[in-house]
């Protein structure tokens, strides 16, 4: 892990205990992007703004920009399917974000949207295809209505 990281081993074994621990404060660290961009967004607080169009434009937005830390943050959250240890830091980012869109809507529609989030980012990220802000506006609208 130091040696892919490009730091001393001596850097990471003084810092963390374990890989897993090192991997739960990546994990938390990558997680705090997007979700604190959803959560300091003005359309949760602006029942005039359209709420799909902001979340469209949020993920644009994200995925529009260094695809290898988008990467990188998707590797550490599917970790946890792997690393039972990784598995509450990566329900803290859904949690987060689905208890920050609550403020706009029912929390099982907020789930669902941050589901549905979840897997646009993933399909573009898994097929190299371009992100499509209409259709993802359309199906965060579907939800919302």
């Amino acid at each position: 892990m130091a040696a892919e990281a490009d730091v001393p081993l001596g850097s990471t074994t003084y810092h963390f205990a374990s890989l897993d621990e090192l991997l739960v404060a990546a994990l938390r660290q990558a997680g705090e992007g997007f979700a604190a961009a959803v959560g300091e967004s003005e359309a949760l607080s602006d029942p005039g703004t359209d709420l799909a169009a902001e979340l469209a434009r949020l993920m644009g937005q994200w995925l529009g920009g260094e695809r290898t830390g988008v990467e990188l943050e998707y590797e550490l959250y599917l970790a946890a399917l792997r690393r039972p240890a990784l598995r509450p830091v990566a329900a803290e980012w859904t949690d987060d974000v689905a208890t920050a869109l609550s403020a706009r809507t029912d929390p099982a529609t907020a789930r669902a949207l941050v589901a549905l989030m979840d897997g646009i980012c993933l399909q573009v990220l898994l097929t190299d295809a371009a992100y499509d802000e209409e259709y993802a506006r359309e199906m965060l609208g579907r939800l919302l209505a």
